[in-house]
């Protein structure tokens, strides 16, 4: 007796068709699974039988084997077990093998047989459909992720019980109806406002060019300045987020395992910020089955590196890779996987390491050689990737006590977004979506200067010694500032602005 269930597994942020095949044979009683099953599936036996039993079927007591084609791929996690369970009841005749066809299953199920809700459920019913004219019959926990884009007809299922009656039509079910107010993708302050911030307003027209642009971003300054603060009010003032990025993000969240069942569509730019003893693997990704990093999770959001310099060297440098791609490929023996990691950096650092260099309120106690240990952390190279470096002084007394009101996140906002607008419209034929994503080519043609920039910029590059990329990432910066002013020339002011922007240089220079 053979029965054939469709399933679906994940490689990376994507989703492949899963036969699982059940074959029941006459022989000793055996339960064996092939076709590449690491440990979480080679564990499922035991959940299936007593999930049947404890569902009132009878478990054949026979030789019973498993197989997960294509058997080439390693398969993980709990998924499977609904779809075994469902094939040994079809090869037993309890579940009607015409109406199974139909069905693309996924769920794990408790010894009881109530179907526990799975990760990656997005994946699959976004790829689902190029498989063919299927229906994801899900746990009632991932339905309305299953739901959110216009794909199968999803069925949200409690137990085995009814998995069972609805494949074989003795119940009626109707698909799932995804919540429209979860597509609202409007930003939330949560209470946190740039109007609440007093003083500091280079540093929040630095962060305003930052997002309007893409653009990473180092902040530095001694302890208790606003580093942290203006950081954290930075998701305020970031563009609206459309709804095939809020996909993307979600897609990344679910397969992370990070998605609520509540919170089915990610509706607002992720704001990731990891303690710095993160390991590698947490940051960039990793495992022995390759797991989304924190910098993947970050993904059309921001990554705030807080006490920047404290993160591990070897961990920094890794970040090289998708600052400059916007994606982070990580390779292991049995499998190659690319996440994308098209985000924000925004880090924070003190100045030295008792954080009161240039303070005008304390005197720094650091030696030459320990300041000298405590830039080597940060590499020239990285430093390099970084387009505006901002000093974040102490704020006056007279600033903390101004009663005076200030601009707002939504302000601010609006502005991002007219200048977004303009990029999106510049670069959309070229698959960009705004002025840090550029290219050479895109540089080229459309970052034109004047005479009188030409030559302001050729003295800058003699004086400091920029490289290549320090070279580009101005020019960049200064098509930012012209968006957000609505020019289509970039003037020397534009350009004047885009060079102070670029600290470390002149340290360095």
């Amino acid at each position: 007796m053979l029965a054939k269930v469709i399933s679906g597994a994940l490689i990376g942020i994507d989703a492949y068709p899963v036969e699982v095949e059940v074959d029941i044979a006459q022989g000793l009683p055996q339960f064996s699974t092939v076709g590449l099953p690491e440990g979480a599936v080679r564990e499922s036996k035991d959940r299936v039988k007593s999930a049947i039993k404890n569902s009132g079927y009878d478990f054949p007591a026979r030789r019973i084997t498993i197989n997960l084609a294509p058997a080439d791929i390693r398969k993980e996690g709990t998924a499977f077990d609904l779809p075994i369970a469902i094939g040994l009841l079809c090869a037993t005749g309890l579940v009607n093998a015409d109406n199974l066809k139909k069905y693309i299953l996924l769920g794990e199920l408790s010894l009881d047989g109530k179907i526990k809700p799975v990760r990656g459920v997005l994946p699959v019913a976004v790829s689902a459909r190029d498989w063919g004219d299927y229906s994801l019959l899900v746990p009632e926990d991932n339905a309305e992720e299953g739901a959110i884009v216009s794909g199968p007809e999803v069925y949200a299922v409690h137990d085995l019980g009814e998995a069972v009656a609805l494949i074989n039509g003795e119940q009626q079910f109707t698909p799932y109806q995804s919540n429209e107010s979860l597509l609202d993708l409007h930003v939330t302050t949560d209470g946190e406002d740039f109007a609440e911030v007093r003083g500091q307003e280079h540093v929040k027209r630095a962060l305003e060019v930052a997002a309007a642009g893409a653009h990473n971003i180092l902040m530095s300054g001694p302890p208790g300045s606003g580093k942290t603060m203006l950081a954290r009010r930075l998701p305020t003032i970031l563009p609206d987020f459309s709804f095939e990025e809020a996909l993307e993000t979600t897609k990344i969240h679910s397969v992370a395992g990070l998605l609520a069942h509540k919170n089915a569509l990610v509706r607002q730019r992720p704001f990731r910020s990891p303690h710095h003893t993160i390991s590698d693997a947490g940051l960039i990704g990793g495992g022995s089955y390759p797991r989304p990093g924190e910098v993947s999770l970050a993904h059309r959001g921001i990554l705030f590196l807080d006490e920047f310099p404290e993160f591990k060297k070897n961990v920094l440098e890794m970040l090289r890779q998708p600052l400059e791609d916007g994606q982070v490929s990580i390779s292991r023996a049995a499998l190659s996987l690319t996440y994308p990691a098209n985000f924000m950096l925004v880090a924070a650092m003190n100045p030295c390491p008792c954080g009161f260099l240039g303070d005008t309120q304390h005197d720094c106690t650091c030696t030459p050689p320990m300041l000298q240990r405590y830039r080597n952390r940060l590499s020239g190279p990285l430093l390099d990737r970084i387009d505006l470096h901002v000093e974040v002084p102490r704020v006056p007394h007279k600033d903390l006590t101004d009663q005076s009101p200030a601009e707002s996140s939504s302000a601010i906002r609006e502005r991002v977004n007219r200048a977004r607008k303009i990029q999106h419209e510049r670069l959309a034929p070229f698959g960009l979506h705004a002025n840090s994503q550029m290219q050479a080519r895109h540089i080229r043609r459309f970052c034109k200067l004047s005479a009188q920039g030409d030559t302001l910029l050729e003295q800058v590059t003699d004086k400091l010694g920029l490289s290549a990329r320090s070279f580009t990432r101005i020019l960049k910066l200064a098509r930012t500032i012209a968006d957000l002013a609505g020019v289509e020339q970039i003037e020397t002011l534009h350009l004047s602005e885009a060079i102070q922007y670029r600290g470390q240089d002149r340290k360095l220079g």
